[in-house]
């Protein structure tokens, strides 16, 4: 291993390609026997994953608090996951409700959700909301890294019209607004966000890349393995298995992505070609696919920040999938028949099992003595919390990971009806090095979290 620490910001580069790595041994400082510093300060990250149209609260609230809990029926798949993840319940976001503006609950809780700010109603292009708290910190740190944010999503914008009565699409389909005025576009498609990840800034190269890639079969680790070699030589033994570890992962996401690629045409130039719009049929290999996307972004410290988006809120998307033929937000609505109730369980269920598999992603990767999970909070919810009633409190909220051992996890805790969702935010900020005094609708910070 080399004397002196490999910099964190050491990429692995070819035609296209700006591979940047996960954190190795070899990049932390020396103690004096030649130890790695034990108490090695990780950065924090945080993410944001919103399902729309609330849940069948009453298979999803947990019974008990603290740490002698019950998970609900929806809740049990985060079973394995327990000490790693807090319920909380009681946060309310007043600026979805309709404080005299009327209809349009739902518009109003995916834009409310992240800025605590009541929407302008409008169905025109004078769209105004607030800026989202990912894009708070983001403006404050998100220099450190080679992405401020990423905005990711399943279901495409609407790039006009109304969604909600009386209420702009722009509402409906961004979470994530950078001012009063500009939505965050998600991107949907997994290629363009694997692109993203892994090109450098030369775009001829990356189309050239691009193109041979699809053309001959080949793999971004092949544009790489020159400089991958030079890097091995450098690496102790568990670094390289560390590397071989996120070669094989890096692989398999490429493998997964290009599975539904089209190929171009051959014969056509490939930096002038249109890249076609393209996302899995698949609903589950589409979000999985942004799970892992989102993971490697974390692991490799290309941000410390995002916004993932299962689907847009008024989503009617049918799950045929898991035997719900109906449309997601018209069975919301489901007037207590029992079978409807039973359906919109089913994708409740279905939504935490995905959020699931991002959590196992991200306790796989090792960081430190710990995990890549310990060092994020992730937060899971909504701006509503039953569908059917359009309330916007008791949303149903869960924060996974430790903030880097700033949260007790392993806990149900319950705040008094109406506490603003924002007070939580602030907390957030706290851990990821950003104070301000107040944010949205807060009244004041989070307690009972550490």
């Amino acid at each position: 291993m080399a004397d002196s620490p490999i910099s964190r910001r050491t990429v692995l580069k070819g035609l296209g390609v700006s591979m940047a790595l996960p954190l190795l041994d070899a990049m932390l400082p020396k103690m004096a026997f030649g130890q790695q510093a034990a108490a090695r300060v990780f950065p924090r990250r945080m993410a944001f994953c919103y399902i729309p149209n609330g849940v069948l609260y009453s298979q999803w609230a947990p019974t008990g608090t603290g740490r002698n809990f019950v998970f609900s029926k929806t809740l049990e798949l985060l079973t394995p996951l327990r000490e790693d993840v807090t319920i909380l319940t009681g946060l309310t976001c007043d600026k979805a409700r309709p404080n005299g503006d009327g209809p349009g609950d739902h518009a109003r809780a995916q834009a409310a959700f992240l800025t605590g700010r009541q929407a302008l109603k409008t169905n025109g292009n004078n769209f105004r909301c607030g800026v989202s708290i990912d894009q708070v910190c983001a403006q404050r740190v998100g220099e450190r890294t080679r992405f401020g944010s990423l905005e990711i999503g399943c279901e495409p914008s609407r790039p006009a019209g109304g969604c909600d009565p009386g209420y702009a699409c722009a509402y409906t389909a961004n979470l994530s607004w950078r001012g009063e005025s500009t939505p965050a576009p998600k991107e949907t498609d997994p290629r363009a966000v694997f692109d993203r990840l892994f090109a450098n800034n030369q775009p001829t190269e990356v189309g050239g890349n691009r193109h041979r890639r699809e053309q001959y079969n080949q793999s971004i680790l092949d544009f790489v393995l020159e400089d991958a070699r030079t890097l091995n030589n450098q690496l102790g033994v568990s670094d390289q298995r560390r590397m071989d570890e996120y070669m094989s992962s890096i692989r398999d996401v490429e493998r997964r992505v290009g599975a539904f690629s089209p190929v171009q045409p051959q014969g056509q130039a490939p930096a002038t070609l249109p890249r076609p719009a393209a996302t899995p049929q698949d609903y589950r290999l589409h979000l999985r696919l942004m799970a892992d996307l989102l993971t490697v972004a974390f692991q490799t410290d290309l941000t410390r920040i995002s916004t993932f988006v299962f689907s847009n809120e008024i989503s009617n998307r049918s799950f045929r999938f898991i035997d719900v033929p109906e449309g997601h937000h018209d069975i919301s609505h489901h007037t207590f028949s029992p079978e409807k109730m039973e359906n919109v369980a089913k994708i409740d269920r279905f939504h935490m099992e995905q959020f699931v598999y991002l959590l196992n992603r991200l306790k796989a990767v090792p960081e430190g003595a710990g995990t890549l999970l310990d060092n994020c909070m992730i937060l899971y919810g909504s701006g509503c919390g039953e569908g059917a009633r359009h309330n916007h409190d008791e949303l149903p909220i869960v924060l996974a990971g430790k903030g880097g051992g700033t949260l007790t996890t392993g806990r149900h805790v319950r705040y008094p009806r109406n506490t603003p969702i924002c007070n939580l935010y602030l907390e957030m900020l706290d851990r990821m090095g950003v104070e301000v005094e107040s944010f949205g609708d807060s009244t004041g910070r989070l307690r009972n979290l550490a």
